[in-house]
């Protein structure tokens, strides 16, 4: 990746594994100075290390989005650090067990809605001062193509992401004009570790999903962070407001 992000410095939450990770690294290798987040000390200093080690530069910085004043704390630490705030990748997010809408624990309900949506909101709501300070920048959220279609037994987790893509689009269009660019990608089924668990427990299930994709597989954690990359570019100096998918043209149909 040609240094579209050189010396930009910026934030992926949730980068302690998955898409995630694959996020921070991308932007490190893009030029960025990432600032790591998660709630694991571990996994956040082991993609710093992952970075390090390819002679990027990044910094942890732990923090649970649902709570607004680690949020705060991590855009403050940010500022302190680097000086700046350039660009953002929302990345947290919960899902919860299958289960019919008159089943849905109300605890687990709460808490799928207060770390993705409730989560991505108060990072923009914190994250797009600093950008101001800075003259501009460009955020991610990550939303899912579950934020585009409905899904039976995933009521939590389709109602955040489609709220997140309605708070991308929202916000998108209060700060077009002070040069703050706001989109979200819609990943589809992306080999992480957890689903490559999966596609190994329940392998008939797995094939038959992907027969269904038309590209024919699952994406991959880098595609999702390249499309992320792309998006907090110059070269996507006019796109404000979209919810990409980025899955092998799921959605299409």
């Amino acid at each position: 990746m040609n240094k579209l992000m050189d010396s930009k410095v910026g934030i992926v939450t949730a980068a302690g594994n998955g898409i995630g990770r694959a996020s921070a690294i991308a932007f490190a290798k893009a030029g960025a100075k990432v600032v790591v987040s998660d709630i694991s000390e571990d996994a956040g200093y082991e993609t710093v290390r992952l970075i390090e080690e390819q002679d990027g530069e990044a910094h942890f910085i732990k923090c649970n989005v649902g709570k607004e004043e680690e949020v705060k704390n991590l855009i403050d630490q940010t500022i302190e650090k680097f000086g700046r705030l350039d660009w953002a990748h929302n990345n947290a997010g919960v899902g919860a067990p299958t289960a019919p809408v008159t089943e849905i624990d109300t605890e687990r309900w709460q808490r799928v809605i207060d770390v993705t949506l409730t989560g991505t909101f108060l990072c923009l709501k914190h994250e797009i001062p600093a950008m101001l300070e800075s003259g501009g920048g460009a955020i991610v959220n990550t939303a899912s193509t579950g934020g585009l279609v409905g899904t039976p037994g995933l009521t939590p987790y389709i109602s955040a992401k489609h709220g997140v893509n309605g708070l991308t689009k929202s916000a998108a269009l209060e700060f077009g004009k002070q040069n703050i660019r706001i989109n979200s990608i819609c990943p589809g089924m992306t080999k992480t570790a957890a689903v490559e668990s999966w596609s190994q427990d329940a392998e008939d299930q797995a094939k038959a999903f992907e027969s269904g994709i038309p590209m024919g597989r699952m994406g991959i954690p880098n595609e999702q962070a390249s499309a992320a990359v792309w998006l907090c570019s110059d070269q996507a100096s006019f796109i404000t407001g979209i919810n990409l998918p980025v899955d092998g043209g799921e959605t299409a149909e």
